[in-house]
């Protein structure tokens, strides 16, 4: 197969695995190893892209073929992937109609070739009446599925097309350098001489204008800079680190949040996190950067399975979530996610915090996290936890940041809430 028809087929099959309920992570290497010669920056772009979409792509198949129902999965998926290529622009479209064609016999699916041939050429013919007829339906039009798009469009009425329309962006790549090895405008001077832009998002934040590899990032190897979001950079910055400080980071992998409060400042760091897996990516990330915390697997729900008795000046509860506020950086959690599901995890962040609040010194401080837009997970959680916990307080977060930042094109969605303890 050409390389288009081979990223076409190895898409399709990652796309397959997300529309039956399974997570784009867990299979994304399996999918890239069987693209044969496909590049990967070419499969994970028509992935990414079908799925960011999706809403909107099984609306155009199905208003081109009463067959797509009945039709093979992958080779649905196919033509899914088949719509975004020839909506990036990218290629010519009777490049993507042949290779997509193509694409069937890789992927053993030789009879649907006909059939594939036949709806990419009938949507390019109907184009302009499709879009108006799929623009007609909520997951046409918004690329999410509908019970996202009204929780969203109740919970931010002024602002709910702009963050749905950021959760189907690009999105963008920030960096973090590290204080203890440098300054960001020096790093931004080295970058600038390299003839890579970027503005200043934040203290030790650098925006850049056009991602690259972070393996092509100078000093990246040495643990000079990291890939971080700049919403996700506050974390460090609103706990008010101080040194010599204990501190937990009970939520802890990949370990961007723990290796920026120790660039931040030289604390005692303990990192927790329930997959010991995930555990082995925190210490693979502190090592490059020549920083060191202990690093236990463990529920951070069961302190007496990990937890010393010696209470934690800081803790930082980046609890586990819909993730709706970085749904383009993972866009199949749009498509697993289910509205019953917020309860759910609700449910569990109130359990954490109110375990974690038992290990937090008396006038020490606790940031609860999320990457979530939905209120029933963020101001909701906290607000209960304070009502039913007599000696915690909430407080005005530092430099009257925000509680709620909306994803832009600058940063993802995030919440944060700071927690006091009574001394």
């Amino acid at each position: 197969m050409a390389p288009l028809a081979e990223a076409l087929a190895a898409a399709a099959a990652l796309v397959a695995r997300v529309a039956a309920g399974k997570s784009l992570s867990a299979d994304v290497e399996q999918a890239e190893s069987e693209a044969a010669g496909a590049s990967r920056a070419a499969v994970i772009d028509l992935c990414y892209g079908t799925l960011r979409r999706f809403g909107r792509s099984q609306a155009l198949a199905q208003a081109l073929s009463r067959r797509t129902a009945a039709t093979d999965p992958l080779v649905e998926a196919l033509l899914w992937c088949a719509f975004c290529a020839l909506e990036s622009g990218r290629y010519a479209d009777y490049t993507v109609v042949d290779q997509t064609a193509d694409a069937c016999a890789g992927m053993r699916r030789p009879k649907a070739k006909p059939f594939v041939n036949a709806v990419l050429r009938q949507y390019l013919r109907t184009r302009a009446l499709l879009e108006s007829r799929v623009a007609g339906t909520l997951a046409g039009r918004y690329w999410h599925p509908d019970w996202w798009v009204a929780r969203v469009r109740e919970a931010y009425p002024d602002a709910w097309e702009n963050v749905l329309a950021a959760g189907n962006a690009q999105p963008p790549m920030c960096l973090r350098v590290n204080a203890r090895r440098g300054t960001r405008d020096a790093y931004a001077a080295l970058l600038a001489a390299a003839g890579v832009a970027t503005q200043v998002a934040g203290p030790t934040a650098l925006l850049l204008d056009k991602p690259m590899p972070a393996a092509r990032l100078p000093g990246f190897a040495q643990g000079d800079v990291s890939v971080q979001d700049a919403g996700a950079q506050q974390a460090a910055v609103l706990l008010d680190l101080q040194p010599e400080q204990r501190v937990l980071d009970a939520c802890a992998a990949p370990g961007g949040k723990s290796a920026h409060m120790l660039e931040s400042a030289a604390i005692s760091l303990t990192a927790l996190d329930i997959d010991a897996s995930r555990c082995a990516d925190i210490t693979r990330n502190l090592d490059r950067l020549g920083l060191t915390a202990q690093v236990h697997a463990a529920d951070c729900t069961a302190p007496a399975a990990w937890w010393d008795g010696r209470p934690f000046d800081r803790i930082l509860a980046d609890v586990p979530c819909t993730a709706s506020g970085i749904a383009r950086r993972h866009p199949d959690i749009k498509w697993l996610r289910r509205s019953a599901d917020i309860a759910g995890f609700a449910a569990r962040q109130a359990r954490i915090v109110d375990a974690l609040w038992r290990t937090l010194a008396p006038g020490g401080k606790l940031l609860y996290v999320t990457c979530s837009v939905f209120p029933e997970e963020n101001d909701a959680v906290v607000d209960a936890f304070v009502a039913r916990t007599p000696d915690a307080r909430r407080l005005a977060l530092p430099g009257d940041a925000p509680a709620q930042l909306l994803p832009g094109p600058r940063h993802d969605g995030f919440f944060f809430a700071l927690l006091a303890k009574a001394a």
